[in-house]
């Protein structure tokens, strides 16, 4: 935490400029470990203050579940001490479809200026500058799917990926791009998903903190546009039971001096030997990475098999039914190769995403990591003794010191974590999750999918989705 003269100066012209616009108060958000958007806001004149000695907030809000009720774990828990939320000045946005309102996200601090052992963007950023240290950069985005209803309906009839919905929503889709543009978001893409309702917006990768910052605005951006249209935006995993649900994958690149490291090597379908290991290391953690990126019973009802979301631990080109797919863009697109993990969701938290993928993917670089042969098809469908190759068939240890596949390949590819607390046993044996996250922040996040697990267990399919598709 900086009380240097410089930061003070920046943070009082930036209040300036947001009282020259008419912005009246602040946002300041971070993602808690249920995956919930917390804030604390401040009018514009106490920015400065704020960049300087941050806004208090108990941490016992690490251990919040969905609901609103609370946990406790070994090291975060109870009414006790006090920490700082700093503002980050150079993610200042003035929000578009709030107006008087700008948003940034926080930094988390103890009292005494030390930096918030459990704090998810502090991890974001730790896990990106190790990845640096390895000289590599990593580029991420996310993206954001939606269910839109109208007072708990569904008025339109367009199919799925149809004009005739962007027809019957085209003034809501307008102005969630012209939103998005005056914030400074650059969108890929905009458009209908396989559900009724059902949207999805892609933007342009940048750095693994600011991705995850990323997908809180466009988030907060969505619910905001859709509020001024009479529409609620749903961003949980399930909405209704039996349904696709709402994805929230993650796509990533490896970078060095300017080249992208997923193109122009003499691994699979061109990739480099870091970006092959880097990936073969998040595809051995997936079990234990599930905890992390579908973390709520809910979303284990968005993971079926044959919905492309992801369920088997295998990859493969281009293939929206493995948890790993690899795209090799166009050959004059150096920027277009990159991977997708799809088994991920909207109820996580994006920060605690982008670090755990970079541990995993380090320890991979670091063990010299191969990938398995890949799948092609439906896993479902098409997995066969063949489609893993020997080492998986054979039952041999995996090269980043993870657990073997447990089952037989004889049947096809490895089923993911059909359940929490089965995502849960693998987070819970995992050093390397461990080691990265530090115990304080481990252990929170398991005390909460420990009790989001007793919180839903015996619940039906459908009653988990309505308590938890409007709450992310």
């Amino acid at each position: 935490m900086q009380h240097s003269d410089e930061t003070q100066h920046a943070a009082r012209s930036e209040a300036a400029r947001l009282d020259a616009e008419n912005v009246h108060g602040v946002a300041l958000t971070w993602v808690d470990n249920a995956g919930l958007t917390r804030v604390k806001a401040v009018p514009t004149g106490r920015l400065a203050h704020a960049a300087a000695r941050g806004v208090g907030m108990s941490p016992v809000f690490d251990v919040y579940l969905v609901d609103d009720s609370i946990t406790t774990s070994p090291h975060i828990g109870g009414p006790d001490g006090d920490l700082r939320l700093v503002p980050d000045l150079e993610r200042l946005t003035v929000l578009a479809a709030q107006p008087g309102w700008a948003w940034a996200p926080v930094d988390r601090y103890d009292q005494e200026g030390r930096p918030y052992a459990a704090c998810q963007r502090l991890f974001a950023r730790r896990m990106a500058r190790r990845a640096a240290d390895r000289g590599v950069e990593l580029r991420m985005g996310f993206e954001t799917e939606w269910i839109v209803q109208r007072d708990g309906t569904y008025p339109w009839k367009g199919p799925a990926y149809g004009m005739a919905r962007v027809v019957e929503l085209s003034d809501y889709v307008d102005e969630v791009l012209r939103a998005l543009g005056a914030q400074g978001v650059e969108v890929l893409q905009i458009h209908p998903e396989y559900a009724v309702g059902q949207f999805e917006v892609s933007v342009a990768p940048a750095d693994p903190v600011g991705a995850a910052d990323l997908a809180v605005l466009v988030r907060e951006t969505v619910r905001a546009v859709s509020l001024r249209h009479g529409l609620t935006a749903l961003f949980g995993p399930a909405v209704e039971a039996g349904g696709v649900g709402n994805g929230g994958h993650l796509h990533l690149s490896l970078w060095r001096d300017g080249r992208n490291l997923c193109r122009g090597g003499d691994g699979p379908f061109g990739m480099s030997g870091d970006s092959e290991s880097f990936l073969a290391g998040v595809l051995d953690a997936l079990p234990a990475l599930l905890a992390i990126g579908a973390p709520t019973p809910a979303s284990y009802l968005r993971l079926e098999p044959s919905h492309w979301a992801g369920v088997f631990r295998c990859w493969g080109l281009e293939n929206r039914e493995a948890a790993l797919r690899f795209i090799t863009g166009a050959p004059d697109d150096p920027e277009g190769a990159n991977a997708e993990v799809k088994c991920f969701d909207p109820a996580a938290n994006p920060y605690l995403v982008t670090g755990a993928v970079i541990a995993a993917g380090l320890a991979g670089m670091a063990a010299g990591a191969k990938l398995p042969e890949p799948v092609r098809g439906d896993p479902a469908v098409t997995g066969g003794p063949a489609a893993l190759g020997d080492a998986a068939v054979a039952g041999e240890p995996s090269p980043t010191g993870g657990e073997a596949l447990r089952e037989s390949t004889r049947t096809g590819p490895e089923r993911l974590p059909r359940s929490l607390p089965e995502a849960l046993e693998h987070f819970e044996r995992s050093d390397l999750l461990r080691e990265a996250l530090g115990d304080a922040l481990f252990e929170a996040i398991a005390a909460v999918r420990r009790a989001e697990s007793e919180l839903f267990a015996g619940r039906a399919p459908q009653q988990i989705a309505d308590a938890t598709r409007g709450r992310y």
